[in-house]
């Protein structure tokens, strides 16, 4: 069956599609903490030293600069709640998950865009590697793993370690998703689990294969002396 639940992926870590959002951080109630809103979206154009320290109205999605008491008595049916921002701030929220996961937040769009970078993993500046135990293949499929089983031109490039007994396979074209995989192959993630499949590829093999790659792994080595990998279904073995 193929496998696309990315909060069950234990191969998945840190965060990915991080964003930067600009917010302002409003005073309304001195015995209440700070509430963070993104600006009207007629007042997005502003620069922080326009926003920043001026009286707002505010409501659950957004707020409002206002500079003037005829201003507040147009807007208050909409913006029902009064306050001041106290500054700015560039926020730093992860996509890959409804609703977005805030990371952190910065004073300027400089250090939130410096952060995304130090936290970002992404492929063309270092490659994920993951070494993982054989006892999450059954016995049957770790017995025929050598490079020659697994079919070249589906994205795979397998090798041996023969001093450790252990099986690698880099992963191209990561990560394997419908979005990604449309747009570099011409294909889904199903079409081609469907293709290594038919290939003669183990289902076990392809689908942890598939797994990894969704987390956008670029080699992943099968090893007897590994560790498990928690969240990963084993198989009884004899090894």
């Amino acid at each position: 069956m193929p496998i696309n639940h990315q909060l069950s992926n234990p191969f998945v870590r840190g965060f990915n599609d991080l964003r930067v959002q600009r917010l302002l951080a409003v005073l309304y109630d001195a015995q209440a903490p700070l509430c963070h809103l993104p600006p009207h979206p007629s007042q997005q154009h502003l620069t922080d030293e326009q926003l920043a320290r001026h009286p707002c109205l505010f409501n659950a999605q957004h707020a409002l600069i206002v500079n003037s008491g005829a201003a507040m008595a147009a807007h208050e049916d909409i913006y029902p709640y009064p306050g001041i921002v106290v500054q700015m701030i560039y926020a730093v929220f992860s996509h890959d998950q409804s609703p977005p996961i805030l990371v952190g937040d910065h004073y300027s769009e400089a250090l939130a865009q410096v952060r995304i970078q130090q936290i970002a993993f992404e492929t063309g500046h270092y490659s994920r590697c993951w070494e993982i135990s054989t006892a999450h293949l059954p016995d049957a499929v770790c017995e025929t793993l050598t490079p020659a089983a697994v079919p070249g031109g589906l994205l795979l490039e397998a090798f041996e370690l023969r001093d450790s007994r252990a099986f690698g396979v880099k992963l191209m074209a990561t990560p394997w998703t419908d979005s990604h995989l449309e747009r570099v192959e011409g294909c889904t993630a199903n079409q081609l689990r469907q293709q290594q499949l038919d290939a003669g590829m183990p289902v076990e093999l392809v689908d942890v294969l598939h797994l990894a790659a969704q987390a956008d792994v670029r080699i992943l080595i099968f090893d007897p002396d590994a560790s498990q990998l928690e969240g990963l279904p084993t198989y009884d073995t004899q090894h």
